[in-house]
């Protein structure tokens, strides 16, 4: 690792490499989703691939000369060799990220921290919500739930942006949407005369959904003050705060428990999260700028 903080140089193969190292990956593909937001799609450009992903689990993704930033896995964990991260503009290394060409090559060290708890869900109905970019990280567990989905009940989404225009996924969206065997509503802040869609909070759409709170599972991701609102609502509905999830993806530098960027009371996001059940840090959530 070098001095300043910054990885070292990107390695050719897993074998023997510390784990500071990234593995090199080539930028197969660049798919612009709103006006500051990307999708890549990445393949190892030699060596050794990273191991497979959990849905829920991050990379860190390397700009040489810029620095590196944890970004979720967004792709199909039943295709593990083709790495998918959804990155939006917000500073000067998912800048580097989104203007990252095709045939471009950048580090990837991962995957890092816990899942999301599909294993609990199996045999329940089934909740995700999603804010803003908290879809991307939803994704993978879509992903399965759809591949194996005579496993579980119900299967409600709930998905809200600021405007249309910010919307990811347009396109999978209204694939999702035609299917007899799950629902999915999106929501935005405020929109045109165009929009023929819901307008409001997510928060507003959870009394609609149509599961058995006793027997429900829900994944919250966006930003937390939308996550712990809605956490309250499905509360109101009768879910109960240990069938509750919540991903925090904040402040992660080194993904590996030692730079402290991330704590949250006694836990560290990169090590024991991002992923928590609602019950075990919902008191944090509730502290200003903790």
């Amino acid at each position: 690792m070098a001095t300043d903080g910054t990885p070292g140089p990107l390695a050719g193969d897993l074998s023997d490499q510390s784990p500071w190292y990234p593995v090199p990956y080539r930028v197969d593909r660049r798919t612009a989703e709103t006006a500051d937001t990307v999708t890549l799609t990445l393949s190892p450009a030699k060596g050794t691939p990273l191991h497979p992903f959990r849905p829920g689990q991050f990379n860190m993704l390397y700009v040489f000369g810029v620095g590196e930033a944890a970004i979720s896995v967004s792709g199909d964990p039943a295709l593990p060799e083709a790495l998918v991260h959804t990155v939006r503009t917000a500073g000067k290394i998912s800048g580097a990220l989104t203007g990252a060409a095709p045939g471009s090559t950048v580090g990837v060290r991962g995957p890092y921290g816990s899942g999301w708890p599909l294993e609990e869900a199996v045999g329940r109905d089934v909740v995700l919500v999603a804010g803003g970019l908290g879809l991307p990280p939803l994704r993978p567990v879509l992903y399965e739930l759809l591949r194996h989905r005579e496993r579980y009940g119900r299967i409600e989404v709930i998905y809200g942006a600021r405007t249309p225009k910010d919307l990811v996924y347009y396109r999978q969206i209204q694939e999702w949407r035609g299917r007899s065997d799950l629902r999915f509503q999106t929501t935005v802040d405020a929109a045109g005369r165009d929009w023929y869609g819901d307008v409001g909070l997510v928060t507003a759409r959870v009394p609609d959904i149509r599961v058995e709170p006793a027997r429900t599972v829900a994944f919250l991701c966006g930003p937390e003050v939308m996550m712990k609102f809605t956490a309250q609502a499905l509360e109101a509905r009768g879910v109960t705060d240990s069938a509750i999830y919540v991903s925090l993806e904040r402040n992660m530098k080194c993904a590996v428990g030692l730079c402290g960027h991330c704590q949250l009371g006694p836990e560290f996001v990169c090590r024991d999260g991002p992923v928590f059940r609602y019950h075990d840090v919902r008191r944090f959530l509730s502290v200003r700028e903790l």
